[in-house]
Formats: structure tokens, sequence, C-alpha cells
């Protein structure tokens, strides 16, 4: 999901994580058809979608996925403009249409006001592509004048205080990464429910990740020698002298920074993360900062209490501000904001921004449209005034009723799980069943809308309406600082393709945009219905009793309210689904990683079971038999269908906390009912012996 949209979440990952609406499932790297865990895909320049058994030959028993989705797989093609193609990536394709029609239709209307009329200005401005080129650099000046006149360590530490921004997610593992020194999050402390504190996170690397820095793989190497080529263009276009050695020491100090970073598995540990600072302690704990301008930069200096998230990441940039030649700081600075506002300065910093993170990163050999990527934008600055306008026009009441009956049926079948567990202890299950009792579940719209009545949005002004964007959404956040938490705040905008669990507020999120074929249709059968959106379902309320949302009570809290003997019996049955995780090898040299998508794939595996049982109890599922099975399970594998270019596959096996799609769809061979309903024998490549089968919840 573009997670600048949210906090602290764990989500599905249907669609938008990643980059702004890129997908994060996955792709159509196979396999042997005798062995789901050896296969190898073809460095294909187009598409990663190596040699899988025949369309025609291939049984349920040996590739799920590729049966379920032999007619997509075999007419599909990634569009130029994608890096991978989705059932959710069309369906949030058909959606922007819809918005961007709605937009247009406003636009044409002289009587639009309001925030109504500010989304309009903001698209249109966007497409101005005239004005922009006419400004030039014009609009950045005073930014890199800022830069420009930085004279001491003090200044520096200010100026990156200033650049600080709300936009990280430290529990979703693609996203806690910044190109801002550091992320700022707000929301509830980890043991204290009843207040806010800002969060900050590791941040200011240029690529995604540490590795990208560190792994010393041919690969990796080439893509280091392209980013540094990046800067140079960068700084080239803006008038820069020797931008090629400036280049060299700016990557060197990214390289510095990424040394102190945490691994995406690091991350993924929570208790790794509460670490509390006063304000008097940065000095100590992380010294050659002035961190007294930083904060008083931030607006955070009235703040006696942080969560630092990442310790050593705050350690190992303030080493840096102190050991790093200030010349290559403001370098440093002077790049990442031109990097970061290329899509409304001229165009040759919009196409060389996509030459190095569009074609060489993810491997997508066109940049898509103006009109889509004006309206990533508006959603990103305008999400909820343009979620409205959405939901107003294309999310009927009686479809969220519908969905609020299937989550009620489906928190129960969870909850009849919970009675079932023979290993639990009493008190163990008391708690987890007064979770999911007191889970808030949102469908299709916030409860409360936000407001933008003080941004101010320019209709020949794509830069400044960026630049006002950021700010106003800085501010909003950091004025949570001065409220209570609220569990009903929303992480995700109606209009966003996904849908999320949030483990501190004890609450799910389920957009109107996600709402709709093929994952949720009115007119389809039960069993269609419950395979692929009562999964979805399933999966966010299984999320909270995932390896991480089980250390969260109900209430939010991160306390330890498992027996020591239940915790056992989770983690080592856990640690199972890591194992079966590791053996997929979409790549030679490239394997899944089972414990940083062990989340994930739990909250795959328990919310597909509840999801079952949910559509078993229904009135239709009482009564049907083995072809409302199949029914069932092929819903839920047609849902997970993508295809994936070759750079991006590998993105997100190295990156990302979610299992590439046609892995999680073989969650099914877990299943005692997926073996039935499709007589799955011993010796096909997914069959698995009944007690080598994982069972958690």
């Amino acid at each position: 999901m573009n997670t600048s949209w949210t906090p602290i979440k764990t989500a599905v990952s249907l669609a938008l994580c990643g980059a702004a609406f890129a997908f994060s499932p996955s792709f159509a790297a196979g396999q042997a058809a005798a062995n789901p865990a050896a296969g190898q895909a073809k460095p294909a320049a187009e598409q990663a979608n190596p040699a899988r058994p025949a369309a025609a030959t291939v049984l349920p028993g040996d590739d799920f996925f590729a049966w379920a989705n032999r007619e997509w797989l075999a007419r599909t093609e990634i569009p130029a403009d994608r890096s991978a193609w989705s059932s959710m990536h069309a369906l949030a394709e058909d959606t922007n249409a819809q918005i961007v029609k709605l937009i247009e239709e406003l636009g044409a209307d002289k009587a639009t006001s309001g925030e109504a009329r500010k989304v309009v200005d903001y698209y249109n401005a966007y497409m101005n592509e005239e004005a922009i080129e006419a400004a030039g650099l014009a609009p950045l000046k005073a930014q890199l004048a800022k830069i420009t006149a930085i004279k001491d360590r003090k200044g520096l530490a200010r100026a990156l205080g200033e650049s600080l921004r709300a936009d990280v997610d430290p529990l979703n593992a693609t996203d806690f990464e910044t190109e801002n020194l550091f992320g700022l999050w707000v929301n509830q402390g980890l043991a204290d429910p009843a207040r806010n504190i800002p969060y900050l996170l590791q941040g200011g690397l240029g690529m995604p990740d540490r590795a990208y820095y560190l792994d010393n793989s041919p690969r990796m190497a080439d893509l280091r020698t392209r980013y540094q080529a990046h800067i140079a263009a960068m700084l080239k276009l803006a008038g820069y002298s020797n931008p090629e050695q400036r280049a060299v020491k700016i990557f060197a100090l990214e390289s510095e920074l990424a040394e102190s970073h945490a691994s995406r598995e690091e991350s993924a540990d929570i208790q790794k993360a509460n670490n509390i600072w006063t304000a008097k302690d940065f000095a100590a704990k992380a010294p050659g900062m002035d961190w007294n301008a930083f904060l008083k930069g931030a607006r955070l200096s009235g703040q006696q209490r942080f969560l630092v998230y990442h310790p050593t990441a705050l350690k190992g940039a303030a080493e840096q501000v102190a050991a790093t030649d200030l010349a290559t700081w403001k370098d440093y600075l002077a790049f990442h904001t031109m990097n970061q506002f290329a899509s409304t300065l001229p165009k040759a910093f919009s196409d060389q921004r996509f030459e190095f993170y569009g074609k060489t990163l993810a491997g997508t050999p066109q940049q898509s449209l103006r009109w889509k990527r004006a309206l990533a934008a508006t959603n990103g600055a305008l999400d909820d005034a343009l979620g409205k306008i959405y939901v107003q026009r294309h999310f009927p009441a009686e479809n969220k009723a519908r969905v609020l009956e299937m989550v009620a049926n489906i928190k129960d079948a969870f909850s009849r799980r919970i009675d079932k567990l023979d290993w639990m202890a009493p008190a163990t299950r008391a708690h987890a069943k007064e979770k999911v009792r007191t889970m808030y579940v949102g469908i299709g719209y916030p409860d409360k809308w936000k407001s933008y009545e003080g941004l101010k949005v320019a209709p020949d002004d794509a830069f400044g309406n960026v630049v006002r964007a950021q700010e106003y959404h800085y501010v909003q956040q950091i004025a949570k600082l001065n409220r209570k938490p609220d569990r009903t705040d929303w992480a995700m905008p109606p209009q966003l393709v996904n849908a999320v669990n949030l483990p501190m507020q004890n609450a799910l999120n389920f957009p109107a945009a996600i709402l709709q074929p093929p994952f949720f249709d009115p007119k389809a059968s039960d069993a269609a219905n419950y395979g692929a959106i009562g999964s979805v379902i399933g999966h966010e309320i299984s999320h909270s009793f995932d390896d991480l949302g089980a250390q969260f009570d109900a209430q939010g809290r991160l306390r330890d309210w498992w027996t020591k003997e239940d915790l056992a019996h989770f983690r080592a049955a856990s640690q199972k689904l890591v194992q079966q995780y590791a053996q997929y090898k979409p790549f030679d040299d490239l394997a899944l990683n089972g414990q940083l998508t062990l989340s994930e794939n739990l909250s795959d595996l328990a919310g597909l079971a509840a999801s079952y049982d949910a559509f078993k109890m229904s009135p239709s599922g009482k009564t049907s038999g083995v072809e409302a099975d199949r029914e069932f399970f092929t819903g839920f594998a047609s849902s997970w269908r993508t295809k994936m270019r070759e750079a991006t596959l590998r993105r997100i096996v190295l990156t990302d906390g979610h299992a590439p799609g046609q892995y999680r769809t073989y969650t099914v061979r877990n299943l005692d009912a997926w073996y039935k309903a499709f007589e799955v024998q011993p010796g096909q490549a997914l069959y698995l012996k009944p007690e080598d089968r994982v069972r958690v919840w």
C-alpha cells in the first residue's frame, strides 16, 4: 500500500504497498510441477513469468496458483508502465478511472467549491505540464537557497529537523524507510495506550533498503553504480558543478547511514523497538548532533518523551552529522529535495527519476501517463476529500451492510476456533476472545473525515501545492500529540484498494474500493465471496494473533498476556510455517525469507481457515457440497493472481513482509478441506502429509 497513507499497521498488502499504487503480492516466477520449492525464474526482460506446467495439464495439487489462474496467466501481459500486474492492479485502475471522471465532472461545474474545488485544483495544477516547464527551477530555488545558507553543524541539525515528515510505517516492512534522515510517526505509546507519543524511525536512503548498499552481489553492485549515476544526473540538471564527484560523496554518506540501519527482520521485532528516550537522552545516546536544534526545527522541542524505534540508526546518523563534511551534507539535502519533488519539476527531472526508480529498480519500461501520476499525487495530498467524493457515488449502503454481516460471521468463526484450541490455557483463551469481541471494524469509509480547511491549493502551482500539502499533513500529525488516541481513526482512505489491521488500536479498516469485484460481488455466491473478500477479512482479523499482533492486548498495549506454555506452543507452530516458506525459491539464488513474511503467512493461514468455517456456517454453506468448496478455494487463489517483472520480484523478496502472491496461494496446502475438494494425492507437488500441515489457530 503506499503507506505514506498510514501509521503502524499490519496490512493484507493486497495492493498499494511499495510505491504509490504498486502491488505487493506477486508474480509469476514459477515452479517445476515436481517441486514447488525448487522453481527457477527465467530472467525475462519483459515479465518474470517462467516456465510452468502447461495450462491444459497442470493439476491443482501440483500448482494451485497456475491451475486456478491459468486463463488469466495465459492472456495477461504486464502493462508497459507497470512493474507488476494483478487482479488488484486492475481493480485499482478501474477505480482510478472512476475517480478521474468525477474530478473532471467537478472541474466542469462552476459551482464546485470547498474541498472538492481543492481536489480539482490540485489535480489540474499537476496536469499542467506547460506551466511546470515554464516555471523551470524557480519553485525549487527557495528550498535550495535555505540549504546553501547552512553555515555550521547547528544549522545542519536544524535543517534536518525541518525536513522531518510524518510519512513512515514501522510495522509495515515495506515502508519504514524515508528519504528524509528520519521518519516521524505519531500514535499511542506501545506500553501506554492512553496518550500519543512521537516515534522516530530510520531513513535517509535513496534506495529501498540497507541491503542495496551492503550486499556484495554483482546485481547490487550494478544498482549502486546506477544509483550514483542518477544522483549525478539530478545534480547536473540543477546546474551543480562537478556532479560526479559530489555524487560519490553523497553515496558514501548514504552507505555510512545504511551501516547503522536495522534490518527488515530486526525492524519487525517490536520488542526491540520499545525504546523510550527523554529529550535529554539524545545527546548522551546519540552524540554528534545538536539535538536541541534538530527538535526545534522539527517543532518537537516541547516533547519530553520519544519512542526511538531504530536507536542504532539515530546513533549512526548523529555520528555522520559530526564526521561528514558540511558541503557533502548540503549536497545530500539538495539532491534529496529535488529527488522528492521531481514530479513537479521540469520533465527532465521527472524522466530522470523514472529512469532509475522505474526502469532500473523496478524493471518498468514506460512511465505512467500523466493523469495517473496526477491522481496518485492528489490521493496522497487530499485523500479523505477525494474519498468522500468517491463513496458518495460508488459505495451503496447495502454493500456495507452485507460486508458487516460477513465480518460478524468471520469474527464468530474465529472465536469458535479459539474455543477449540486444546493447547490454550483458559486465561489466554479469554483474552484472545476479548480481542475479537472488542475489535473495531471500519467498513467503507471513516466515521470522521479529515479537514483540509487550512490547506491552500493553487490551480497553477503544482510544486507549491505538494510542499504545502506535506506541511499541512505534518502539522496535523504533530497536533495529535495534544489529544488522546482514537481507535476509530482510519489509516487508509476509502478509494484505496487494500485492507489493514491496526494492532495498537485493535481495529480493522476495509476501504470501499476493495469491496467490489473480484473481491466482493453482491451478485456472487457466498462461496465466491467468502473465498475472496472473506479470506481478506479473516486475514485482517488474524493479524491480531500473528507473531506481531499477538503481542498486543485488547486495548492495544504491548503486553505479555500469554501463559509461558501457550506462547511456547504458538512459537513452535509458527516456526513450522517459517520453515515451509523458506523452502520456496523463486530464483536459484534467492529464496523467500520465512521469518520476514511470517506475520502475513500466519494471517493468510488463519484467515482462510476462519473464512471457510464462516462459509460452512452460512445458510448456503450448510447445504453445499464439493463444488461450492472448489469455488471457495478458487476464489481465494484468484485474488492473488499476479505477474511481476524480475527486478520488482527480487525487490519484493528482499524487502517485503508479504510473500509473493503465488506462494500466498499455497496457503491451501495446510487446510484439509482443500485436499478433499480437489482430490489432492501423495506425490503431487503441493501435497503435505496431515502431520506436516501447519495448524496454529
